[in-house]
């Protein structure tokens, strides 16, 4: 497998973000499911369930913000450490 970086309007994020929700998903296996479909190259293995996605709750400061600014929340709790 190789790794790669591409970079999404918001509209496209959200949108891939609420079908791997919605599929219980990641992203990457979403995007990965979609691309192999646009090029006709069939369903890869067995998908992984992330059943604990949005099992949890953010609480305290940034909630809700913490997918976006992972890097900076780290960070912060490195210094407050």
């Amino acid at each position: 497998m190789h790794r790669t970086q591409i970079q999404l309007d918001e509209r496209l994020f959200e949108a891939i973000r609420e079908q791997s929700f919605r599929e219980g998903s990641s992203v990457a296996g979403t995007v990965r499911r979609a691309l192999r479909a646009s090029f006709s190259l069939g369903d890869y293995g067995a998908r992984t369930k992330f059943s604990f996605i949005a099992s949890g709750r953010s609480r305290g400061k940034g909630s809700g913000t913490i997918a976006r600014l992972h890097d900076d929340a780290f960070a912060d709790s490195l210094t407050n450490f």
